[in-house]
């Protein structure tokens, strides 16, 4: 059985807390080999927002807008690259190969994919799964890790949040 954190996350702003936990747990943890998330949810669940707060820890602080149209969005800080995918609209898995999308799984990377099961057989196995369900109190948060570098995240990320 895969480590699992959950945790309540009763408004936009507990949930961009929780993406910079994580974020900041995978920074601590090194991303020598890079990271790999996978974001489950329904629409509207928060997983963009979530992304936001990840993406706060490496040091961006402009805008974060889901790539639903361009697939990825690259955000280069310092020596850390954030890839966030969105791949709500693709319509084949064979499309990521067509983008050369086993270039942004690199080292020295983490990859933060939205809607991954629209890219099977494609796409690396995850780190970390994350899924943010919609609850009556705002958000569920559960992450799961798939793989010893997520272990890693996931012990610190216990830590933060």
């Amino acid at each position: 059985m895969e480590p699992t954190l959950e945790r309540d996350l009763p408004d936009e702003e507990a949930t961009v807390a929780a993406g910079a936990a994580i974020g900041k747990a995978c920074l601590a943890s090194g991303l020598s080999a890079g990271l790999t998330l996978y974001l489950f949810g329904e629409l509207g669940a928060g997983k963009t927002t979530f992304s936001r707060g990840v993406l706060r820890a490496f040091g961006h602080d402009g805008a974060v807008k889901s790539p639903t149209y361009t697939l990825v969005e690259p955000y280069e800080m310092g020596d850390w690259r954030v890839y966030h995918f969105d791949l709500y609209r693709l319509g084949d898995p064979e499309e990521l190969e067509f983008m050369g999308v086993r270039d942004y799984f690199a080292p020295g990377s983490l990859s933060l994919v939205e809607w991954p099961q629209r890219g099977t057989g494609i796409l690396p196995e995850p780190d970390l799964e994350v899924a943010l369900t919609v609850a009556d109190n705002g958000r569920q948060l559960s992450v799961s890790a798939h793989s010893p570098s997520g272990q890693r995240v996931l012990a610190v990320a216990g830590k933060l949040l």
